[in-house]
């Protein structure tokens, strides 16, 4: 079978293998995160223009694991979004609902595709916070839409892009991610403290480890700490999603954190990280998918 039509297929495959597990009255829905590192149109500042080829990889990426939401992050212009939810399309994956949200980071931004209808956006690009004396923005914002899967079914999605872990002559990037982190954690508190029972997923690239800091900040505790849905490669067990090429480093610094509310509609086997032979060819990073059934009637 030529590998042009596998890839047009498997879209199809997967909506009928979930059509499958859900069963009548159920629905059962993807979401989904992923670094696409510096899809630009245009070269800006030190970021190089997306290549042609690294385009089409991250096309090839999204539709093998078919979301129905997608939270991006390094996107560039919103042309450059438009043009990727068209190759999605075309590919046989339609998001028509989207957001982007520009933050302090003129460059790269965050963006979300849904195939449900967004149906409000509160966009944070002014959260701040102090460090060493001096003011600083969260540099790429937070982006927060609520989704509205079917009539008797929503969520709140926040996505986010921490400050990387290379060195600033700014201040120390470490505590500049956990004051990020904490201000993303005050949000989730916000949300959670109005109505303690909400649907809510948090999802992104935290750029750190599990145990850190920052992590440890955004997950919280007690009866409002997330759930880790740790997706991993299926029958492998392995969980990393960004290759660090100057340190020949493989870790784990992207999520798909959910609230109590919605873990019981969380399915583990619909839940894992794209293995594929050529995905560094799209980014550094490897996109992670949950799952979730839900009544829909």
């Amino acid at each position: 079978m030529p590998a042009t039509f596998q890839r047009r297929l498997l879209p199809l495959v997967l909506v009928f293998l979930s059509l499958q597990v859900a069963g009548a009255g159920t629905q059962i829905f993807r979401v989904a995160t992923y670094n696409i590192e510096n899809y630009l149109d245009a070269p800006s500042g030190r970021r190089p223009a997306k290549s042609a080829e690294g385009q089409a990889g991250v096309r090839d990426s999204i539709l093998a694991i078919h979301p129905d939401v997608l939270a991006l992050q390094e996107m560039g212009s919103t042309h450059a979004l438009f043009r990727l939810q068209a190759a999605l399309k075309a590919g046989g994956l339609d998001l028509p609902f989207w957001e982007e949200v520009d933050g302090f980071d003129t460059n790269i931004h965050l963006a979300v595709l849904s195939r449900f209808s967004i149906v409000a956006r509160r966009p944070h690009t002014n959260e701040n916070f102090l460090l060493d004396g001096r003011r600083f923005l969260v540099s790429r914002g937070f982006a927060e839409v609520d989704i509205q899967v079917n009539p008797k079914y929503a969520f709140t999605l926040i996505a986010a892009h921490l400050k990387s872990r290379l060195p600033s002559p700014l201040a120390d990037e470490e505590e500049w991610r956990y004051e990020e982190a904490m201000a993303l954690r005050r949000i989730i508190d916000a949300q959670l403290a109005a109505a303690p029972a909400k649907n809510l997923i948090v999802l992104g690239d935290f750029n750190d480890l599990k145990d850190s800091k920052p992590i440890r900040a955004i997950m919280g505790r007690g009866r409002t700490r997330l759930i880790d849905t740790r997706p991993a490669e299926p029958g492998s067990g392995i969980t990393w999603t960004h290759f660090y090429a100057k340190e020949d480093l493989y870790s784990r610094i992207d999520y798909i954190l959910i609230s109590h509310a919605m873990e019981p509609h969380w399915q583990r086997a619909e839940t894992w990280v794209l293995s594929s032979t050529n995905w560094s060819t799209a980014s550094d990073h490897r996109p992670l998918v949950a799952g979730f059934a839900v009544e829909h009637r």
